[in-house]
């Protein structure tokens, strides 16, 4: 599956380069004419990224996502900054369809291990970041200021038992850059754990790359600058995957 990934601060799309706030472009789209457009070309998901409540919890813009959903037919994956209970509570009231958990499996494991026996892993996405520094491929947390010491292995490992089935994997060094994913990655993580959906992100820039991801076994693929920058229409996009 190809899932269009629209980040936003205080209600405006935005992308960061590798994360970094203070590497921000802003773009004029709106978010209904971006969201309109995803729907007739054809997604099934979009994942919308929080950037505010990434960088503080208290700051989510639960009423921007409530937005979306009372005009958007696509479903709707969201992460950014969520640490409790009231948090998916809310966002599954709202209507949206999977909750994207990041910091909290590093801090937290027991609660996310509830989670997932509570919702069942069809609603729950693992969002791990991973930094590959001497072929150790380390999460990275809190909007990737912070390194975790525990290896995206291991942290797959912790919660396959729970019902884990979803994981969105961003090497956070190919991010916004356009440079191509990272193939072997995606390849070796997909061997290692057969029965996890790996969700692809970072550095997808071509047609090319959407093959070559195809090939490598995750099931879907997440794409951010480049359908914001026209570098790839996303019904070409989708046909491609689609063709493998």
């Amino acid at each position: 599956m190809i899932i269009p990934s629209i980040d936003i601060i205080n209600g405006t799309i935005v992308r960061l380069y590798q994360g970094k706030y203070h590497r921000k472009t802003t773009y004029k789209d709106k978010i209904y004419d971006i969201f309109s457009n995803h729907h007739l070309k054809g997604a099934n998901f979009i994942h919308l990224v929080d950037l505010d409540g990434a960088s503080d919890p208290k700051k989510k813009q639960i009423n921007v996502i409530k937005d979306i959903l009372s005009y958007s037919k696509v479903n709707l994956q969201v992460g950014g900054g969520i640490r409790n209970s009231e948090d998916l509570k809310i966002l599954f009231s709202l209507g949206v369809k999977r909750v994207v958990i990041g910091s909290s499996a590093v801090y937290a494991p027991e609660k996310v291990r509830f989670w997932l026996k509570k919702y069942g892993g069809e609603r729950i996405v693992l969002a791990l970041d991973v930094r590959i520094i001497d072929n150790t491929r380390e999460i990275i947390i809190n909007a990737w200021k912070k390194t975790s010491g525990i290896s995206i292995e291991e942290l797959i490992d912790k919660f396959f038992c729970s019902g884990l089935k979803h994981v969105l994997c961003t090497d956070t060094s190919r991010d916004g850059t356009l440079l191509g994913p990272n193939i072997d990655l995606y390849a070796d993580l997909s061997k290692s754990f057969k029965d996890i959906y790996f969700q692809a992100s970072g550095g997808i820039g071509s047609l090319n790359d959407i093959i070559l991801l195809r090939k490598s076994g995750v099931k879907s693929v997440i794409i951010g600058r480049a359908l914001l920058e026209k570098k790839i229409d996303l019904a070409e996009a989708i046909k491609c995957w689609q063709n493998g």
